[in-house]
């Protein structure tokens, strides 16, 4: 999932080189290439989970079929020598009274969203196709158990804007300075990983955790950014890909600005959608009256960022937090009634805690004091600080201080005019970049015309967060490899929301059955 980034920063990011994969053996490597044949015969040492990931495998009922295990992958492929991360993974175990057919590899998006813990709270989603596969996700490199990044205070990042006066432009140089000292302090925070984030880097991960699992190819069900990992992955490797599903297609062309805005847009429809849906229905707190509402939802915001609502441990739930919890709810229809419930309880009782419970979520972080897998806290903010690292290691445009002085002003009035709810956290991404050096072009230039077998991309008509139009231009930059299934209903991805998809993707994974390319599901019943 594309997560809402509230605030987050970035340090220095190193141009991480892209192309063809590094040899994996020390034969191949005679040319003078780093020689990757230590990662590439490793085994996985499976284990009963612990801490958090544990307690969702045991509220699943299904908690002696998970284990968890590392791979161990270089920080930086060019120099496998400067250090490794342990890369955590877990597996659910194939209830096939046979030999399973191999593994599924799951990525439930982001970039930010761990693996470990989405399985774990996930297993009856994913159970039939555990009939045949070993269903394995992993927390990617910097997400998590796996390295986690981090930029220290996860407020401080809410004072960017601000910085810039009440309409952005006030003092352009205020929001230069404290861009940099963000970047500083995540650069101070965070561990040598940092520089070598990127889903360039991940998918050789990717391949890495193939090999490790004994998979001759790579099948894979990738979620919303884990459609832009999947399609890297097929351009990098094509000889390694089995069976894969590209859900909620992400984009491989336009630059962070402009994905942000088309993020922003698509959550402000689904909320005014989700607030029409509301007021239609008895007992709505919103009353009956869809615009009144939607005033309503942007002033309950700018109360709460004005006062907080105070914790007993002496935190703080504010306008922004509502902003985050609204951002994951809506990616879902079904998820609908409880957000209206949850709302009606911060509104009648200043209750929040039904909200908090929401925003865990599909690949939800483990918040600070949580125990992961391995009994350790992941920092509260790594889901943005990771989302911020791999955007910007993926995109190779960088505004210089003069263009982003000049239209800072410009930029958060079209940002707030497409979202009055978003666009405020949805144009961080854009600022949060800033000062770095060019991403990989790698991902822009070259993942296109894929030489690997068929791949099915499924893209949603009312989704947003990734706009149907994302999986109509990926489809043609990937060539005809690429078969579309145009799924007619709402929200993000189709798998977990569409029985017509499910079956669809199910048939394709399961019994190598592709739907024909621009054929559709309908809207689900419910809808």
């Amino acid at each position: 999932m594309r997560g809402a980034c509230a605030l987050a920063g970035v340090t220095v990011l190193a141009v991480v080189g892209a192309g063809a994969p590094w040899p994996t053996s020390a034969a191949a490597a005679g040319d003078g290439r780093p020689d990757l044949s230590r990662f590439y015969t490793q085994k996985i040492k499976w284990a009963a989970c612990e801490g958090d990931t544990e307690a969702m495998a045991d509220a699943t009922g299904d908690a002696k079929d998970i284990r968890c295990g590392d791979v161990k992958v270089p920080i930086d492929y060019a120099d496998p020598a400067a250090g490794t991360v342990d890369v955590a993974m877990i597996r659910m175990k194939s209830s096939s009274a046979g030999k399973p057919r191999g593994s599924l590899l799951l990525n439930f998006g982001g970039p930010g969203g761990p693996g470990v813990s989405a399985l774990a709270g996930s297993q009856k989603d994913f159970s039939f196709l555990s009939k045949e596969y070993d269903v394995v996700s992993f927390d990617p490199r910097g997400v998590g158990e796996s390295a986690p990044v981090t930029c220290g205070d996860a407020d401080a990042g809410t004072e960017v804007l601000e910085s810039g006066g009440t309409d952005g432009a006030e003092d352009p140089a205020a929001v230069l300075k404290r861009l940099r000292e963000a970047a500083a302090e995540c650069a101070k925070k965070s561990g040598p990983v940092l520089p070598h984030m990127g889903t360039v880097n991940v998918s050789r991960d990717l391949d890495v955790m193939r090999q490790a699992l004994g998979d001759k190819k790579l099948n894979y069900l990738g979620f919303s950014y884990g459609t832009r990992l999947g399609a890297v992955f097929a351009a990098q490797f094509p000889d390694k890909v089995g069976r894969m599903v590209l859900d909620g297609v992400d984009t491989l062309t336009e630059p962070v600005a402009e994905q942000s805005l088309a993020t922003a847009e698509g959550r402000q429809t689904a909320l005014d959608n989700f607030l029409t849906w509301c007021t239609g229905n008895p007992g709505c707190v919103f009353g009956t009256d869809a615009r009144a509402a939607r005033q309503d939802m942007r002033q309950i915001i700018e109360d709460l960022d004005e006062m907080p609502l105070q914790a007993m441990d002496g935190g703080q739930f504010s306008g922004q937090d509502v902003v985050g919890v609204l951002g994951q709810a809506l990616y879902s229809r079904q998820a609908w009634p409880a957000l209206s419930q949850a709302l009606g309880a911060l509104l009648a009782d200043g209750d929040p805690r039904a909200l908090l419970r929401m925003s865990g979520g599909l690949g939800g972080a483990v918040r600070d004091g949580g125990s992961t897998a391995r009994g350790e806290p992941v920092p509260m903010d790594n889901a943005t600080a990771a989302l911020m690292a791999v955007n910007c290691a993926d995109d190779p445009d960088r505004p210089d201080a003069a263009r982003i002085e000049k239209e800072i002003g410009r930029l958060k009035k079209e940002f707030e005019e497409a979202s009055p709810v978003f666009g405020r956290s949805m144009l961080m991404p854009v600022l949060l970049c800033f000062g770095r050096p060019p991403g990989t072009d790698y991902i822009r230039e070259s993942v296109r015309d894929v030489d690997s077998p068929e791949l099915l991309l499924v893209g949603t008509r009312g989704d947003p967060a990734t706009p149907y139009r994302w999986t109509e231009e990926t489809a043609e930059r990937l060539g005809p490899k690429a078969i579309v299934l145009d799924n007619k209903g709402d929200g993000h991805t189709g798998y977990l929301g569409s029985e017509c998809v499910r079956d669809k993707v199910d048939g394709f994974l399961l019994y190598g059955e592709m739907p024909p390319d621009g054929s559709s599901c309908p809207p689900d019943k419910a809808e």
